[in-house]
């Protein structure tokens, strides 16, 4: 069976290294982690950007100024807040 995981040589300034060792360290984790973790933050960065782009070439900005702009509705009820 493989392991879930694989391994990368990675290189780093060594500025960016101890720097990267000093927050891992203060977060209690290992560098290899707080390095996973960085990318899996990028990747999912990545994927959200790409999921609201294509969204947004299907939109109906025509139909959306329109409920915008239509009068109707309701107004806001007792203890109705943002929270």
């Amino acid at each position: 069976m493989k392991s879930p995981q694989s391994t990368y040589p990675l290189r780093l300034p060594r500025s960016v290294k101890a720097e990267v060792e000093r927050r891992a360290k203060a977060d209690g984790i290992s560098l290899s982690q707080f390095v996973a973790t960085a990318v899996s933050e990028k990747h999912a960065t990545m994927n959200t950007a790409a999921f609201f782009a294509e969204r947004r070439e299907r939109a109906d900005f025509t139909g959306f100024d329109y409920l915008m702009r239509r009068k109707g509705g309701e107004a806001p009820r007792a203890k109705d807040e943002i929270r």
